[in-house]
């Protein structure tokens, strides 16, 4: 029998070569992941089930801010830092979706180049696939495959600041936002609850004459953030001022985020906060699989049906959805 010209790289070899920190075949893990195929889903969850003990090491940090904030410029400077530091850095990058193919637009290591060539840094960037929360569906997974390869910092570069943008907060340990001069602007369009959930706030771009302006932006985000409540793990969010084009302030940052580790794990909440982000993980998954349940061909005729009846005022709709939950559940 002729054999497959591509045969699918097996559960053992792809666990056998992230391990080893093979790239390719952590890309190719990571793809698999991002499947919808239900082949796929289980040999993913049979790949993650072997890695999880050798998941967890790493530091995760969310970075986040509106378009033209210069995440892009940031990360490749704070990569550099973080790699003379000795550190090896996977770097997951969420890119808007193209409306027609459903995959990414920009293409993060054209705007990453220089950092894309530096053999202790990954990148992955992956189509938001109009997915809410700035992330992917399967970031998580991401994060997880990252670690097992033996990445020590992970960076989920965000779309931008939204309405669903903090959903990052739940997969992260320090959740970094970057802001412009002009914070009293800046602040208006920013959602409050992004605010309370901030661990740092970098004002970028302060160079040259932005020096003054960038300073009392810092004033601005201060006097905001006091007026917060306390985070749940007592760190009282910090604001810095940077130019990453010119990598000045940038060593703070990665200062500022080991201080904040330091706090975290001598105070439990680090390790509390995987546990809840675990829970966040499950609700997430029993949502998702639900409103795929809700949306398969019997739901939607059923559903069609008891519209129909809705709409001629025959059927209060609380009685139809009640209705419809009983033929579902009836199988």
């Amino acid at each position: 029998m002729p054999r497959a010209l591509n045969p699918p790289t097996s559960v053992r070899r792809l666990c056998q070569g992230i391990l080893s920190s093979d790239r390719s075949l952590l890309a190719k893990a990571i793809t698999l992941t991002e499947s919808t195929l239900a082949a796929d889903r289980r040999k993913s969850e049979q790949l993650l089930k072997r890695l999880m003990p050798f998941t967890g090491q790493s530091i995760r940090i969310g970075i986040s801010g509106v378009p033209g904030v210069g995440k892009s410029t940031f990360i490749e400077a704070f990569g550099e830092v973080l790699t003379r530091a000795g550190k090896k850095v996977g770097v997951l990058t969420v890119d808007p979706s193209s409306q027609k193919t459903k995959g990414s637009i920009l293409g993060d290591k054209t705007r990453m180049e220089r950092l894309s060539r530096n053999p202790q840094v990954f990148i992955r960037p992956s189509p938001s696939s109009l997915a809410l929360g700035g992330v992917t569906y399967h970031t998580r997974e991401a994060i997880l495959l990252c670690e097992a390869a033996g990445f020590d910092v992970i960076l989920i570069e965000t779309v931008g600041v939204g309405q669903s943008e903090t959903h990052v907060r739940s997969m992260v340990d320090f959740f970094l936002l970057l802001m412009l001069a002009g914070a009293g602007d800046e602040l208006q369009g920013i959602k409050k609850g992004i605010m309370e959930m901030v661990d740092g706030v970098a004002i970028n771009k302060a160079e040259g004459e932005n020096q003054k302006a960038s300073q009392m932006a810092k004033a601005d985000v201060l006097n905001a953030l006091h007026l917060q409540p306390t985070t749940l793990a007592g760190w009282p969010p910090r604001v810095l001022t940077i130019s990453a084009r010119e990598h000045i302030g940038i060593e703070g940052v990665w200062k500022m985020i080991l201080e904040y580790q330091h706090h975290a794990v001598s105070g439990g909440y680090f390790e509390e906060n995987r546990k809840l982000q675990n829970k966040q993980w499950l609700e997430e998954s029993v949502e998702r699989y639900f409103r795929v349940f809700m949306n398969g061909p019997k739901a939607l005729r059923q559903k069609e049906q008891l519209l129909k009846k809705v709409m001629n005022q025959s059927l209060l709709p609380t009685e139809a959805g009640r209705l419809l939950w009983n033929e579902l559940m009836k199988g």
